[in-house]
């Protein structure tokens, strides 16, 4: 079993999220190497704020990942905003859950080296979010579509 080092920061004041044993269960499914691992729950704000400040995007994404270090183990940490995290999950009609697993494995997977900028890098990580998340009994989050 892979050596996972793991913590959490609920800063998000909000009726729904995961416990710590939830987001390390996912985080430890996605993990290939020796990892360290924040994660940080935030609200809109703060989303906006960061997504903003990183990536020139003004307004809040669900997951933003930030490798920190590759050597000697894999670090980072993992922002996921809530109120995009719910609504996405009601648009798309999934589990408040299965979506936080699903953005979970996702971040972990960014941490890797993954990426979903090209067709052929997006198909390679759907692939491994979908197994994953299948192996966690998570259903294939690509599978369900949006609302009208």
């Amino acid at each position: 079993m892979t050596n996972v080092s793991f913590s959490i920061q609920y800063a998000a004041n909000t009726e729904y999220v995961p416990t710590k044993q939830q987001f390390k269960r996912w985080v430890k499914a996605a993990v290939r190497v020796e990892t360290e691992v924040a994660i940080r729950i935030v609200d809109a704000e703060e989303g906006r704020a960061l997504n903003s400040a990183y990536r020139g995007k003004d307004y809040p994404t669900n997951v933003l990942t930030f490798p920190l270090t590759e050597e000697p183990h894999l670090m980072g940490d993992i922002i996921i905003c809530a109120p995009v995290v719910e609504s996405e999950a009601h648009a798309q009609t999934k589990s408040l859950e299965a979506h936080y697993a699903h953005l979970t494995v996702h971040g972990v997977l960014h941490l890797h080296g993954y990426d979903h900028e090209t067709e052929p890098q997006a198909e390679l990580m759907e692939a491994l979010e979908v197994t994953i998340l299948q192996k966690l009994g998570y259903p294939n989050p690509y599978l369900i579509t949006q609302d009208a």
